[in-house]
C-alpha cells in the first residue's frame, strides 16, 4: 500500500479571538514538546499520540449525549470522532513497539493525559468550535513533526528499522515495510484528522467546508459482540 500524498504546508489562518487562542495554545504545546524531546521523534510520538487520542473520545461522548438530549441525528459526527480516537490509539500502540518508552515517559503520559482530558472536556462544553480548532492546529503540528521524522530517517540520523507487526496488520503493509513506511501512513492519518477537525470548526459557525486529505486504508477493528453474533 502506498501512503496518500500529504500537503505538509497546509495551514488554517486564525480568524477571530478563539482561533488565535487555539493556535497560541497549540504553539505552547509544541514548544514544550520541542524542549522536552528535542529530536527524539519516536518518544515524542508516544506521548503526543496519547494526548491526540483524547479529543476524539471527548467529542464523541459529548455529541452522543447532546443527540440523546435533543433526540436528533448526529450527522455522522460520533462515528467519525470515535474512529479518530481509535486511529490515534493505534498510532500509540505502534510507536510503543518502535521506541519502548521509559518508566518516566510512562509517568508523563499518565499525568499529561489526565490534565489534557479535563481541560479538553471543559473546553468542548464551553466552545466546541474552539475545541475542534485546537485539534486541527494540533494535527498541523503533528504533520510537521512526522515530516521532520521522515527527514531524520532519510538522512540516517534515525534508524529505519522494520515496521512492527501491529502496524503491518493495521495498515496492511507488506512484510518488507519499514519505519519510514509507518511514518508515511501515520502522517497521512494526521493530515486527514487535521482537515476533518478544521472542517467541523467551520461547520459550527456556518463557514464552507474545506477539502479533506484522504485517509490511508486500514483494518476496521470490529467490536467483540459482532464476533460473537
Amino acid at each position: 500500500m502506498t501512503a496518500p500524498v500529504v500537503d505538509a504546508t497546509l495551514h488554517h489562518q486564525p480568524v477571530g479571538a478563539s482561533d488565535r487562542v487555539a493556535y497560541g495554545f497549540v504553539k505552547l504545546l509544541r514548544f514544550c514538546a520541542d524542549t522536552f524531546f528535542a529530536k527524539r521523534y519516536g518518544h515524542r510520538a508516544v506521548v503526543l499520540e496519547t494526548v491526540a487520542a483524547v479529543p476524539g473520545m471527548v467529542g464523541a461522548t459529548l455529541n452522543h449525549l447532546k443527540c440523546l438530549r435533543r433526540m436528533c441525528d448526529d450527522k455522522g459526527w460520533i462515528k467519525t470522532l470515535m474512529d479518530e480516537a481509535e486511529n490515534e490509539r493505534m498510532h500509540l500502540m505502534t510507536f510503543i513497539e518502535v521506541c519502548k518508552p521509559t518508566a518516566f515517559e510512562r509517568f508523563v503520559v499518565v499525568a499529561v493525559q489526565w490534565v489534557f482530558y479535563l481541560f479538553f472536556f471543559g473546553l468542548y462544553l464551553v466552545s466546541p468550535k474552539t475545541a475542534h480548532r485546537v485539534v486541527g492546529y494540533f494535527e498541523e503540528e503533528a504533520v510537521t513533526s512526522y515530516t521532520h521524522y521522515l527527514a531524520e530517517i532519510d538522512e540516517g540520523r534515525s534508524e529505519n528499522v522494520p515496521a512492527p507487526q501491529i502496524a503491518k496488520t493495521y495498515w496492511d503493509l507488506p512484510d518488507t515495510a519499514t519505519l519510514r513506511d509507518v511514518v508515511l501512513v501515520v502522517r497521512a492519518d494526521e493530515a486527514h484528522h487535521r482537515d476533518v477537525n478544521h472542517g467541523y470548526a467551520n461547520e459550527l459557525i456556518g463557514l464552507p467546508q474545506t477539502a479533506v486529505a484522504p485517509c490511508p486504508p486500514h483494518v476496521v477493528l470490529e467490536p467483540t459482540w459482532k464476533a460473537a453474533a
